[in-house]
């Protein structure tokens, strides 16, 4: 028998539709339970969430009880046709949860999703029409907010304010493409009806402001500006930000919208705060007073509003932060950054406040080339970027007040939380933060966290066996989650024995007890490992020797000397005992404590050999995949050659430059901590060759000051292994990397220490090479003829030496740019031209795509316009395939030059306004020239 279609709608008031015909979801609850499951759209929903769901912070004993009977109804009012205890269609149950299938066909939700997608498509195919009418469709699916109508507790979940955020996205998004493919009529009725609903949302504001100002409804632009800026005054007591003052200005002066599009566009408002835990339980009073606290004055009197979170280890501060976080979310619509500082990792390896600054940046929308040197104008920017917009910002596990503050905000509209052991009197006395300590657990908060992870039944039936665990785990969190998870792993053992297992365990963390002696938290470790397969034990001792901050399976391995196929499984295991957390699919990391209880593991269960072929293992593995990754993504690169793996070292097998970057970018974090760790214990010939085999991806991606950072690193272990080759290959790299951030006597002199050791070495390869970076230098000083006579240096040594085939083009085509940069541009072509021919021949795209533009720009100077365009067409073709966004917009720069001086203004302007579009994207300071530079020419074409 044909069953009948069910559709389900999500996008507005909950709907069934059976067959065309609308049917009801059933009670409030029942409504509530199957809304909830159609907003993950077909991935599972745990019990404790749906608990939280349907009742909040106090639930019932009976809840999980009453849920059952919940789904039961639900199941039999989804299929009335299933027999009892058959298997339907729609509703399952695995080990994650429940589970309702539905796809693009049965769910409003899924069908929205991939009308995104599909408008994205059509954009990135040019088809600005497609796209706008593809995203109209989308928003076209919202009859309302999602699961309007739902009683306000369940209304208020996480789950349907992520949908409702998710359709402001899609309208920002939309508007967008709108505004740039000149058709900004399409979204302007989308756009009046979101804004009235969320008037003090800027990104919203600002982008009605330009639509309306492009259909020619400037006064009623101007009229929303002044609303917008009112509201923001009245109600939050702060000034419009930049967003907002742009479409102004652009509506005043009538200004293309392309050349204005929000900075919001560039990115998505960064969300990097992590989940909340569903089993999240207690901190009531904690909760009301921050909360309380903020609320009171909406203004927040004009001050940053910092929260410090203190308490000893274990205690939750980084739980109840990220909870808090969650709460208030929706104040912020700008975004939600987020930062683990590692004040107190075991490791020693704390994330320093530039790195953290550097990292925010990165989320703002920052090209990594266009930060700052220095603390100091790296924090300045970061603030610059938040003045005038509301960020929620969590600073987790800091260290102390010098970490923490160039990472304040300074906006009147944005909060800081601030999580750290320390108590944080710098930031009490200095910027006015208020303080809450964390204390461990009482004995009904402690009861309640078993109640969320075992069931209200089991834990009620033994009262006794659960104050003793309580008061065995002193209240922690942590080890009640490690208990927690013991005992959900084993539902056939009294809680009484578990507790007795407790009891007899013994366990160490001495440097993590703090004055509170009452929590033996390694006894609780202990207990927990002790419930572990033997394998898994002994991989959990390996793991204290990582340096972190996330492990893969394949990095496990090699630490324990197994397969990667056996090692996935162990971890899997450890995770299910809260021993290690999964961050991200296949990506582990520690609790600061239990690293440093796998630290004592294995400094007690191992010797110092085992210990020491371990982690030789272990930097062999991240060593010998870094080069493999290197040659694929700078194949014509000139690095240091390494010697075969050792025996037992399994690289990650890497098929292209795709992988290669994959993996480089998200091993990237755990890479620079390698580096430290080998040359912190000896390992320093690796850290060198590490280094090098890192300089490239530094580089193509803009990691300067990390860069700078591991190269002086590097050199240090150099210095001590009194290895002139690679010494002198540590000074050019740092010369270099000080080139790029603009410290050209740095440069200078490492690269005069380079040049002496190469020469020493006899090396004109390595000669050649910092005769390069000696143009590059002398180019940036204004220096032509020097620059000319230092490439010129290099390629007769590349060229007597029998250099690469690669490098000698390559010299070439600098020979032929310093012509151009002296005005000889024949000369530049007969260089260039030449080195073309070799890297066609060689494939490598990179110089390619550098010497069509050289190519370009000597026409370009001796008049021959069409040959200059499809010079400059090639190269840019090479860079947009190769995503180098930076280099693209500097090719279609000079393209609206080219078309320029061919007295075609209006191709000029395209080419430029596409040039702006990409370095707006990138928060490229060249966007504020090149966009005065499109004023001018305007007002200058304007009739007086």
């Amino acid at each position: 028998m044909t069953r009948e279609p069910v559709e389900f709608e999500i996008l507005g008031p909950l709907r069934i539709l059976r067959a065309g015909t609308e049917s009801k979801p059933g009670s409030p609850q029942e409504s509530a339970l199957l809304a909830l499951l159609l907003a993950r759209a077909g991935q599972p929903v745990a019990v404790p969430e749906m608990v939280d769901a349907l009742w909040g912070e106090r639930p019932p004993d009976t809840a999980v009880n009453v849920l059952h009977r919940h789904v039961g109804a639900l199941r039999r009012r989804l299929e009335p046709e299933l027999p009892p205890r058959a298997k339907g269609r729609w509703l399952f149950r695995g080990a994650s949860g429940y589970r309702l299938a539905t796809d693009a066909a049965s769910l409003d939700l899924l069908r929205f999703r991939a009308l995104r997608e599909q408008a994205r498509q059509a954009g990135a195919a040019g088809s600005a029409v497609d796209a706008v009418a593809l995203h109209t469709r989308a928003l076209s699916l919202w009859r309302g907010p999602a699961a309007a109508g739902l009683p306000a507790r369940p209304r208020a979940h996480e789950a349907f304010r992520s949908l409702d955020r998710e359709r402001l996205d899609a309208v920002q998004e939309a508007a967008d493409v709108a505004l740039r493919g000149g058709l900004p009529h399409a979204l302007l009725d989308e756009l009046r009806a979101r804004v009235a609903e969320n008037p003090l949302h800027e990104p919203l504001s600002a982008r009605l402001i330009l639509a309306l100002a492009a259909t020619g409804h400037r006064a009623e632009a101007l009229t929303t500006y002044d609303t917008a800026a009112r509201r923001l005054s009245d109600e939050l007591g702060i000034d419009p930000g930049q967003d907002l003052r742009e479409a102004r200005r652009a509506a005043l002066h009538g200004v293309p919208v392309a050349t204005v599009a929000p900075r919001t566009a560039a990115l998505p408002a960064p969300a990097q705060l992590p989940h909340d835990l569903p089993t999240f339980v207690g901190r009531r009073t904690e909760l009301h007073d921050v909360l309380a606290a903020s609320a009171s004055d909406p203004r927040l009197a004009g001050t940053v509003v910092i929260t410090a979170i203190g308490g000893m280890a274990g205690v939750g501060k980084t739980t109840l932060a990220v909870h808090l976080a969650h709460q208030v979310a929706d104040r912020f619509p700008d975004g939600q950054l987020y930062v683990n500082l590692r004040g107190f990792d075991p490791s020693g390896t704390a994330v320093g406040p530039g790195e953290a600054v550097r990292g925010f940046l990165d989320a703002l929308g920052v090209a990594p080339d266009r930060v700052p040197h220095g603390l100091d104008a790296q924090a300045a920017l970061y603030r610059s970027l938040l003045a005038g917009r509301r960020f929620l910002v969590v600073l987790d596990n800091a260290r102390d007040s010098e970490q923490v503050r160039p990472l304040l905000p300074a906006s009147s509209g944005c909060l800081a939380i601030v999580t750290s052991r320390d108590r944080l009197a710098g930031l009490v006395a200095g910027h006015g933060a208020r303080t809450l300590t964390l204390r461990p657990l009482g004995i009904e908060e402690a009861e309640e966290l078993l109640v969320r992870r075992l069931g209200a039944e089991r834990v009620a039936a033994e009262p006794g066996a659960v104050a003793e665990i309580s008061a065995l785990c002193a209240g922690l969190p942590l080890a009640l989650a490690c208990v927690a998870a013991r005992a959900a792993a084993h539902p056939q053992f009294a809680l009484s024995a578990i507790a007795a297992e407790l009891r007899e365990a013994r366990g160490s963390l001495d440097a993590f007890a703090r004055n509170d002696r009452s929590a033996d938290v390694g006894a609780v470790f202990s207990w927990s490992s002790r419930a572990l397969s033997p394998a898994a034990a002994r991989l959990f001792g390996h793991l204290g020797l990582h340096p972190g901050p996330e492990v893969t399976a394949p990095a496990a391995a090699a630490l324990a000397g197994l397969g990667t196929r056996e090692a996935g499984p162990l971890l899997a295991e450890l995770s299910g005992v809260h021993l290690i957390n999964e961050q991200a699919p296949g990506r582990y990391a520690f609790h600061d404590l239990l690293r440093a209880y796998a630290a004592e593991r294995a400094d007690t269960e191992y010797g110092d050999a085992h210990r020491r072929e371990a982690v030789d293992r272990l930097f062999a593995h991240y060593l010998h995949t870094a080069h493999a990754a290197n040659l694929l993504i700078a194949p014509y690169a000139d690095g240091l050659p390494l010697g075969p793996a050792p025996a037992g070292c399994l690289p990650e097998p890497l098929a292209d430059e795709e992988e290669a970057l994959a993996w480089l970018t998200a091993e990237y974090p755990v890479l620079l901590a390698v580096v430290d760790a080998a040359a912190g214990d000896g390992s320093d010939r690796l850290a060198c060759l590490l280094v090098s085999s890192l300089e490239r991806f530094f580089d193509r991606r803009g990691h300067w000051h990390d860069w700078a950072a591991v190269q002086s690193t590097g050199l240090d272990a150099a210095r001590r292994l009194s290895d002139p080759v690679l010494q002198a290959h540590g000074l050019r790299g740092l010369a270099r990397v000080a080139g790029r951030l603009g410290l050209h006597d740095e440069a200078g002199a490492h690269l005069d220490g380079a040049l002496d050791l190469f020469t020493e070495l006899g090396d004109d390869t390595g000669r050649a090479t910092v005769h390069r970076s000696l143009a590059w230098e002398s180019e940036r000083r204004g220096d032509l003829a020097g620059a000319l006579r230092h490439d010129r240096l290099a390629l007769d040594l590349l060229r007597a030496g029998g250099g690469p085939a690669a490098a000698q083009a390559s010299a070439l085509n600098a020979v032929g740019w310093s012509h151009s940069m002296l005005g000889d541009h024949e000369q530049a072509l007969a260089h260039c031209t030449e080195a073309l021919a070799v890297l066609e021949q060689l494939g490598d795209r990179v110089g390619q795509a550098a010497t069509w533009d050289s190519i370009a720009y000597a026409h370009h100077h001796l008049g021959r316009h069409r040959e200059a365009l499809a010079s400059y067409r090639n190269a840019l073709a090479v860079f947009r395939d190769l995503g180098v966004p930076a280099e693209e917009a500097g090719t279609l720069t000079r393209i609206g030059d080219t078309h320029d001086a061919m007295g075609d203004p209006e191709a000029a302007r395209t080419a430029w306004q596409a040039a702006l579009a990409l370095l707006a994207g990138l928060d490229h300071p060249d966007a504020t020239r090149l966009r005065s530079r499109l004023e001018e020419v305007h007002e200058q074409r304007s009739p007086s």
